[in-house]
């Protein structure tokens, strides 16, 4: 491995290297705000790191970051779409660690461990990012996945104990599946690497008369697809989302319903745009059944619920069902309508990330000094914590995508990449988008008018501490700003978009 080497995965190696020092310094201090501002400002490495590979890809003007005979360009692929995800993660994981400073508190003796296990996790969702080869893709959704199996079960009780179980069984089957899949994908091509697997899918005789033109193919597309579905928390594989909502530390779920999905569609929109471009529009039929699916059940299912986070857990399937919208949105028309669909979905991505930071950090600073998450026991909230039931309330209001907020811009954009592609059924499919977006606002309202019209069952003021108060003001600024002045966010966007679609 050459100097070379370590510099395209340095970003990767500076955030494992920041959970093995935290794990470190925890049996040296017992102080939560060292551990807490350990983790945080020792996210400035990787950032650093991310930033400066973005300068050099600016400058040179290429498409990704590349040596010749370099090993690790054999695996990952360093280009301005693995970096949009690095900045995202990086970003999630830096402001869950500030909220998470009052709350770890009652982890007296695992401290270290929750911050080390989350950042590697961090790590493995970022790699998820940019790996093109099948191997490494399993290795990165394993160091993703395990740790995050380790968070959920971190609390001293049986609802902890039994949603870090069902993560651990549930994604171990997945990703069988999911590695069964892969393994016929390499019988049927020869290769692991993505842009292989489409070379050998486009030059291979393939008959008309089955879809995707094998049966093997087939089926190894309908394994990833289930495989991929448990990480993107996608109906009909989403029976562990609720139970692992309820049940895990709150932080924990924040970070698990941003970053983890952010990895799991990147992983989605490399493989299939990238490894079985040649297939067509085959595949896209299938995401667009999900996108239906999971919008219903997400949203009926919520209505329901009782408990906020496992309302959270409903609405976070719904909102995979949105986003699944755009991954299916092959363009169909032009090369420049083409980057439409997979742009939509990294905003709405960004978008989702800082609406539902912004709720569950609220609901981290009420439910750790209520000691409830029932939704009864946010009456009165308004008079009790203004700021956290305003911040809380803006929030629910931005998943309804109600303007100015982040997810009204990001709803309009990934619809209007359905519509662009010209197909009758993804007209159909938006049009299940709007009426499933009406839906969720009567149990996103619900919230609202029980912190802000029922009257309170007690009287004491609550509040966080000034780390938990700047994770949460950073986050709803963030989401005011992504609905007011998009084109920022947008324009990193479709410049991430225009790399993955020519290839890396």
């Amino acid at each position: 491995m050459t100097a070379y080497d370590l510099y395209l995965v340095s970003p990767y190696l500076a955030l494992a290297a920041l959970a093995m020092l935290v794990i470190v310094a925890d049996l040296v201090t017992r102080r939560t705000g060292l551990l807490v501002a350990i983790s945080f400002v020792g996210l400035a490495a990787p950032a650093a790191l991310s930033a400066w590979q973005l300068a050099d890809l600016t400058s040179s003007g290429a498409s990704q970051l590349s040596a010749e005979g370099s090993v690790i360009l054999y695996t990952l692929s360093i280009d301005r779409f693995a970096l949009f995800f690095n900045f995202l993660i990086l970003a999630a994981v830096g402001l869950v660690v500030l909220a998470s400073n009052d709350y770890v508190r009652r982890m007296q003796r695992l401290q270290g461990e929750y911050f080390g296990l989350m950042l590697l996790s961090a790590t493995g969702m970022m790699l998820l990012a940019a790996t093109n080869e099948l191997i490494s893709i399993y290795i990165a959704l394993e160091l993703t996945t395990l740790p995050l199996a380790a968070l959920a079960a971190f609390l001293p009780n049986a609802r902890s104990s039994e949603a870090g179980m069902k993560f651990l069984i549930v994604g171990a089957i997945s990703s069988a599946v999911m590695l069964y899949g892969m393994a016929l994908i390499y019988g049927f091509t020869g290769s692991t690497r993505l842009d292989e697997i489409a070379i050998a899918l486009a030059t291979s005789s393939q008959s008309g008369a089955l879809p995707f033109g094998s049966m093997a193919v087939l089926l190894a597309v309908v394994l990833l697809l289930a495989g991929f579905g448990f990480k993107m928390s996608a109906a009909p594989f989403q029976m562990w989302v609720p139970d692992v909502y309820e049940g895990a530390p709150t932080p924990v779920v924040a970070f698990l319903s941003v970053a983890s999905k952010a990895a799991a569609f990147a992983l989605v929109l490399r493989v299939f745009y990238i490894g079985f471009d040649a297939l067509g529009g085959d595949w896209w039929v299938l995401l667009a059944g999900l996108a239906a699916l999971s919008m219903t059940i997400g949203n009926l299912v919520a209505i329901a619920q009782r408990n906020i986070k496992r309302m959270f857990g409903y609405s976070t399937i719904a909102h995979a069902g949105y986003i699944l919208v755009g991954v299916a949105a092959v363009a169909t028309v032009d090369d420049e309508s083409l980057t439409f669909g997979p742009s939509s979905v990294l905003f709405y991505l960004a978008a989702y990330a800082a609406a539902n930071l912004t709720a569950f950090f609220a609901i981290v600073c009420i439910g750790n000094r209520i000691n409830s998450d029932e939704i009864e026991d946010y009456a009165g909230m308004l008079r009790r914590a203004p700021f956290l039931a305003i911040a809380l309330a803006l929030a629910l209001i931005a998943l309804i995508g109600v303007p100015p907020t982040s997810i009204f811009m990001a709803k309009i954009y990934i619809f209007a990449a359905a519509i662009n592609t010209g197909e009758s059924l993804m007209t159909w499919l938006v049009i299940i988008g709007v009426v499933n977006s009406v839906v969720s606002a009567y149990y996103y309202l619900r919230v609202i008018k029980v912190m802000f019209l029922q009257p309170a069952i007690h009287t004491e003021r609550l509040g966080g501490s000034w780390p938990v108060n700047v994770a949460l003001g950073v986050a709803a600024l963030c989401m005011i700003w992504l609905g007011v002045a998009p084109a920022t966010i947008l324009g990193a966007a479709e410049q991430a978009a225009v790399v993955l679609l020519a290839g890396g």
